[in-house]
């Protein structure tokens, strides 16, 4: 039975919080410890620490959701006819609230100092122009769209591995273009922070925003684009539904394959 839309939505306010409050959370941790400056063995826990928020999300609601959790999954899904595109609207909204609502705990969690650390906000490295930071994010959201598309959508891919291969993908992406662009490689995830920082009076660089659309939107759908021509996992039949078979995507989020043509 397909979940309804209001509980869809509310698994993707929810997950979005949980990346942003132990994904962000772990800049904000770093940027403590090393009081206000992150090395890159540090990028490597933050690395780490988005992956496991991202694990976490994955499994928790694979089966309601879809576990998008990112604005650039969800239009990729809807482009390669996976997702409708009548509820894009509705699920970008949840997105993007569950991103504010993950960085106003921040703020409660940290206090004053979240705002004063730049609350998480992605920026652009110094020396990074911004055609350079918008092909960064397109290059990490293609391997994370990838990731999604092998292990949550092909039906071939063996069960129970999404949650950790699309963390370790974050992780990955992040470990490469975090120097560049922080590694956002999710409009949410930058929206979530900068909209948190306007409230409290934090610098926020909306300027830079566009790229972080730009960029993974481009990356997703070209990612899911490539991987339904060359991979063609719509060839699969699609195997008979299991009563009690969560590891799936709920139907009207990540569509059967063998459905679409």
């Amino acid at each position: 039975m397909t979940p309804s839309l209001m509980r869809r939505l509310a698994a993707e306010v929810i997950g979005t919080a949980v990346l942003v409050v132990f994904g962000v959370g772990s800049v904000l941790g770093a940027l403590t410890v090393g009081q206000g400056e992150v090395t890159y063995p540090g990028v490597g826990f933050i690395a780490l620490g988005f992956a496991i928020a991202v694990a976490v999300a994955v499994y928790a609601f694979l089966a309601i959701s879809g576990a998008h959790i990112n604005p650039a999954v969800t239009i990729a899904l809807a482009v390669t006819r996976r997702f409708p595109w009548v509820e894009l609207i509705p699920y970008f909204a949840a997105q993007l609230v569950g991103a504010a609502i993950g960085s106003l705990l921040l703020v409660a969690s940290f206090g004053t100092r979240a705002v004063d650390l730049g609350g998480g906000a992605t920026v652009l490295g110094a020396g990074v122009g911004y055609v350079q930071g918008i092909i960064a994010e397109a290059l990490g959201t293609f391997l994370l769209m990838l990731a999604v598309m092998a292990v949550a959508v092909d039906r071939r891919a063996p069960k129970g591995w999404a949650g950790w291969i699309i963390g370790l993908a974050v992780a990955g992406a992040i470990l490469v273009i975090g120097p560049l662009t922080g590694g956002s490689l999710n409009p949410a995830r930058t929206f979530g922070p900068y909209v948190v920082q306007a409230i409290f009076g934090g610098e926020v660089e909306w300027s830079q925003f566009p790229l972080y659309i730009v960029g993974p939107f481009i990356g997703s759908i070209v990612a899911a684009v490539a991987y339904d021509l060359v991979v063609r996992p719509r060839e699969v039949p699609e195997p008979e539904p299991r009563a009690d078979d969560a590891s799936m995507p709920a139907e009207t989020n990540i569509k059967p394959d063998a459905d679409k043509e």
